[in-house]
C-alpha cells in the first residue's frame, strides 16, 4: 500500500506540473527558502574583521537553512496529518512545487516562437529572461544554443534530481521522507543559486553551498545523461553518437555535473553547445560540447523539449520499477 501511495502522489504531482506549470500565484516553498537564506545570511555573514571565518560561517549557513527547511516542511506535514485528504494534498503540492519540468519548456518556448517569426529582437528579449549571458550579441544559432543548453543543463537539477531524491527518500522512510528529501535537496539548490558564486562576497561564504550542490547532483546528473541518450534513441535519435559525445564531453565544464545533460542533448541533436558567452560585457570561454554535424536551428529548441519529456518519462518508469522490486 505504501508503494502505491507513493506512485499516486508522484504521478499526481507530475500531472499537475504538466497541466499547470509553475505554481507562481500560490505560496511557493522556494520563495520561502529564499527568505530563510536572507535571514540566516544577515546573521552569519562575516564582518570586516572576520574574513577568515567565511568558509566556517558558510557551513553554518548551510546547516541553518537545511534545518529550518526540514523543520518547516515537517511541521507543515504534521499540521496536515489531521485529515488524510489534507495530508495527501500537501504531499502532492510539495512535490509538484519542487518540479520545473513544464517551466523549462514555458521559459524557452517564446524564444523558439520569436525565431520562427524571424523576430530576432523579440527572441533576444525572451532569452534574456532565462539566461545570464548578454543576449544582444547573439545571432540565431547562438540563441538556439543558449535555449537548448538551458533545457539540457536544468533537466538535472530542475527535474531529474527532484525525482531521484523523491525515490531515495521513499526508500529511506516512505512518503514523508520522500517529501523531506526533495526539499532538503531544493534548499541546497536554492542556496547554490543565491550564494554559490565565485565573486568577492561569496567565494568563501558560498563555498559549502556550491560544493554540497555538486555532491547532491553527482549521481542524478550521470543517471540523467544516460537516461537522455536512451530516451533519445527511443525517439529515433542516433544512440551511438549520443553515447560517444556524452562519454567524451561530459567533463568539459567547470561544474562536475552540468555538462552531462548538455553533452547528451548535443550528441543526440548533432549540434555543438557551449563555447562560452559574453557576461556583463566580458567574454567567458568554455569548451565546445558535441560535433557540428549541422548548424543549430529554431526547431532544436522544440526537439530539446521532446528529449526532456522522454528523459523524464524514462527516468520515472525506471525508478518506479526499481522501487517496485524493493517493495
Amino acid at each position: 500500500m505504501a508503494y502505491m501511495d507513493f506512485v499516486l502522489i508522484l504521478c499526481t504531482a507530475l500531472l499537475l506540473d504538466v497541466l499547470l506549470g509553475d505554481p507562481g500565484r500560490l505560496p511557493h516553498p522556494v520563495a520561502g527558502i529564499g527568505h530563510v537564506i536572507h535571514f540566516w545570511e544577515a546573521r552569519l555573514y562575516p564582518g570586516e574583521g572576520e574574513r577568515r571565518e567565511g568558509r566556517r560561517r558558510g557551513i553554518l549557513l548551510c546547516a541553518a537553512v537545511l534545518a529550518t527547511t526540514a523543520a518547516s516542511v515537517g511541521l507543515l506535514l504534521l499540521g496536515a496529518s489531521v485529515a488524510h485528504w489534507a495530508f495527501f494534498s500537501v504531499e502532492v503540492y510539495l512535490l509538484y512545487a519542487a518540479l520545473a519540468w513544464r517551466s523549462l519548456k514555458d521559459e524557452t518556448l517564446p524564444v523558439a516562437t520569436a525565431l520562427f517569426r524571424g523576430d530576432l529582437d523579440a527572441a533576444r528579449s525572451a532569452l534574456s529572461r532565462v539566461v545570464g549571458r548578454d543576449t544582444d550579441v547573439l545571432d540565431e544559432a547562438g540563441m538556439v544554443r543558449a535555449a537548448v543548453e538551458t533545457v539540457a543543463e536544468n533537466s538535472v537539477d530542475g527535474v531529474l534530481s527532484v525525482l531521484f531524491f523523491a525515490a531515495l527518500g521513499y526508500v529511506a522512510g516512505g512518503c514523508v521522507a520522500a517529501v523531506l528529501s526533495v526539499w532538503t535537496f531544493k534548499a541546497v539548490s536554492t542556496l547554490d543559486s543565491m550564494v554559490g558564486y565565485e565573486n568577492e562576497r561569496y567565494r568563501d561564504f558560498g563555498w559549502a553551498s556550491a560544493r554540497l550542490d555538486d555532491v547532491l547532483n553527482f549521481l542524478p546528473a550521470r543517471i540523467g545523461g544516460v537516461a537522455a541518450v536512451l530516451a533519445g534513441a527511443c525517439l529515433g535519435y542516433p544512440l551511438l553518437r549520443g553515447l560517444r559525445v556524452l562519454l567524451r564531453d561530459r567533463r568539459k565544464h567547470k561544474s562536475p555535473n552540468s555538462a552531462h545533460g548538455e553533452s547528451a542533448f548535443a550528441g543526440l541533436l548533432g549540434i555543438r553547445l557551449g563555447g562560452g558567452g559574453i557576461y556583463g560585457g566580458v567574454l567567458e570561454e568554455r569548451p565546445w560540447l558535441g560535433d557540428a554535424v549541422r548548424e543549430p536551428e529554431p526547431e532544436d529548441i522544440l526537439r530539446a523539449h521532446t528529449l526532456l519529456d522522454a528523459a523524464v518519462a524514462l527516468f520515472v518508469l525506471l525508478a518506479l520499477l526499481a522501487l517496485h522490486g524493493l517493495a
